[in-house]
């Protein structure tokens, strides 16, 4: 693809990343409401089943909420409005990605997308082959430990408490203070909940959620660029359009699943280009054709596998390979 095709392509995304605002409120704030409700019932009811049940709703509509929350960071949705910006960085707190250090790793992700330097960067890092062999065995083995299943199953404590929180704080406690503040008022909720409402209602009603939608947003975040067929590019080779194009997986999902993630399946959409609503991501793959081959991973078993086994790139091979 020349420079001049990757531009045309760009350009063609340019009438999409238009929000409907109307639309955009609505959905906002209808997930927002089931999420309280959901949160709150899982807390307040008395039967252990229905907790549960609320619970699971819980963790599954914080995690569409979160996206939501990333759409507004790039400023997709929902622009100059002081009462969403109130909202969203009390979200952020509370969801334990604050608003500073989640913009900060995140616009940084966008611009170096799989550019491979001396590692690609992000959440769950990459390290070429050549350069696992050469570490030592303890060094080999804190990288396995990173991109190992049960590390990224509990998201909630290595990505959300850890990196997104803890880590940026202590690394520029000027810059992201607001690290220590989510932390604490996470740790200060949890005690309240388990004081006032009893450990059930903290298990079911907090926890559990929380745990369910860093699972899930673990998985999605690692599933997006460590799929079978992904490719990492020098820094002679990356532009920011083949790195959408062929280091951002499509995630197909039916219309449940869709709904969950607020259409965050489309990610090479999305890396194209971030000011695009997540309700108008199928329609940019609908009509624009150089959109509708891209690699494709789903939720299936065999594909969660296929991605989990990926642990280093092979330089040779140019892929992903187990290690």
């Amino acid at each position: 693809m020349s420079n001049e095709e990757e531009k045309e392509l760009i350009r063609q995304t340019i009438p999409y990343a238009k929000e409907h605002r109307s639309k955009s409120w609505i959905l906002f704030l209808s997930t927002l409401s089931l999420t309280i409700l959901f949160f709150a019932s899982a807390l307040l009811v008395g039967y252990i089943v229905p907790k549960i049940l609320f619970g699971l709703a819980a963790g599954l509509c914080f995690g569409r909420l979160f996206v939501i929350y990333h759409d507004y960071n790039h400023k997709a949705i929902l622009t100059r409005s002081r009462l969403a910006d109130g909202i969203m960085r009390a979200f952020g707190l509370l969801s334990l990605a604050p608003s500073s250090i989640w913009n900060h790793v995140h616009d940084h992700h966008h611009d170096h997308n799989s550019q491979f330097i001396e590692i690609v960067l992000g959440s769950f890092p990459i390290l070429e082959k050549s350069q696992f062999d050469r570490l030592s065995r303890l060094g080999q083995r804190k990288y396995l430990l990173i991109r190992h299943p049960l590390t990224i199953a509990l998201s909630y404590l290595s990505v959300f408490v850890v990196s997104f929180c803890l880590y940026p704080f202590f690394e520029d406690p000027r810059k992201h203070w607001d690290g220590l503040v989510s932390f604490v008022l996470h740790v200060i909720l949890s005690l309240l909940i388990f004081t006032l409402l009893g450990p059930a209602a903290w298990l079911l009603g907090f926890a559990f959620p929380f745990f369910l939608m860093g699972l899930l947003g673990g998985y999605v975040f690692y599933a997006q660029h460590n799929f079978p067929g992904v490719k990492l590019m020098s820094n002679e080779d990356w532009t920011y359009t083949k790195a959408a194009l062929f280091s951002s997986s499509y995630i197909k999902m039916n219309r449940f699943w869709k709904w969950v993630t607020a259409n965050v399946g489309y990610h090479h959409i999305h890396h194209l280009n971030s000011r695009i609503p997540f309700y108008r991501l199928p329609e940019a793959m609908q009509e624009i054709t150089a959109l509708q081959k891209p690699t494709t991973t789903t939720l299936s078993v065999k594909d969660v596998k296929a991605c989990l086994a990926l642990k280093l790139w092979d330089e040779e091979k140019q892929r992903m390979v187990s290690y």
